[in-house]
């Protein structure tokens, strides 16, 4: 089983055909960076007519049981997920009808403050806000999993202490091996998996060591160690693949409508747009390196099925739903 915790690419038909020659059973998409509701249901509209147009490639998956479908009918399961608070507004009672539309994951924050929580970039974290440990009680019921990726430290500990279900950090890597701000520090990582969360591993080169240059012995070695640390059963790939994406849709990320000026976030002024993603993973077709790459390292084959994508079917079926009495 092969499950990515998280993509945003440019969709099409090329990729959706990538995903099944990379055998990916199921994605978690990103379909809202800074959108209000109503641009969001947009996007939840243009993935209709995706899976109207391409029913031989994917299906839309709502609880773990559709990524069973998807294997068996040879398809790629896509799961929703926000980057942002935005889609939900000022307005509590749209957790429930985003979940309804078939979001599965919303971040408490971006890189900024938000209504719920602080970004990893701002200066001081002020934690887990009155309004946030409403919507965290809000999500916990209707089955909306809580993605502190791009949080702050403190708000994504207060995230996981407040949550009466397991949290997830979908796309990072551990901030000792690469100290980049997105990175999470291990007091960050203990906190979500004590919960029962899941941490997946990113391969955008600039969560990466070395960037474009990091080596796949270099990341699995990493993900090995990891798992000496906090336990395989809580570890995942959330590659954060940004495929065939113009370098302006990337301007879009950082900035949204908050900031006339260009935040380069983890990149730099001389490296504005995309970064190239190291040799040996590209795209979807190179899915299966990951899965080499750690046996390499001396994990067994159920440590590398786990983490190729039994942990996150785990979880999936886990977290989806309401909660039960």
């Amino acid at each position: 089983m092969r499950i990515d915790g998280l993509q945003y690419a440019n969709w099409s038909e090329k990729i959706f055909r990538q995903m099944r020659q990379g055998g990916l059973d199921a994605v978690h998409v990103t379909i809202a960076y800074h959108e209000s509701f109503r641009e969001t249901v947009l996007n939840f509209e243009r993935w209709n007519r995706w899976f109207e147009q391409y029913p031989d490639l994917i299906l839309k998956g709502t609880q773990a049981s559709d990524i069973d479908l998807a294997r068996d009918t040879g398809r790629t399961a896509i799961f929703f997920g926000f980057q942002n608070p935005s889609p939900i507004e000022d307005d509590i009672g749209l957790v429930e009808i985003v979940h309804t539309l078939g979001a599965r994951f919303m971040q408490l924050t971006y890189n900024n403050q938000s209504l719920l929580a602080t970004g990893c970039y701002e200066a001081h974290d002020t934690g887990i806000t009155r309004m946030g440990r409403q919507v965290i009680k809000e999500m916990n019921r209707v089955g909306l999993v809580i993605d502190m990726s791009h949080s702050a430290d403190r708000s994504t500990i207060e995230a996981a202490e407040i949550s009466e279900r397991p949290i997830t950090v979908t796309h990072a890597n551990p901030h000792d091996w690469c100290p980049a701000l997105r990175n999470k520090r291990e007091t960050v990582i203990q906190a979500v998996v004590d919960g029962g969360g899941m941490f997946g591993f990113s391969l955008y080169p600039h969560h990466l060591k070395g960037k474009t240059d990091c080596t796949l012995q270099g990341f699995c070695e990493m993900i090995a160690r990891t798992a000496d640390r906090f336990g395989v059963q809580h570890l995942g790939i959330g590659s954060d693949l940004c495929q065939d994406h113009p370098d302006s849709v990337v301007e879009w990320m950082r900035n949204g409508r908050w900031s006339k000026e260009t935040d380069y976030g983890e990149g730099s002024a001389a490296a504005p747009g995309f970064p190239e993603m190291p040799g040996w993973f590209r795209d979807n077709r190179d899915f299966g390196n990951l899965a080499t790459g750690l046996r390499a390292t001396g994990m067994s084959e159920d440590e590398v099925a786990g983490i190729m994508g039994g942990n996150w079917y785990r979880f999936f079926r886990d977290n989806f739903g309401p909660v039960t009495t």
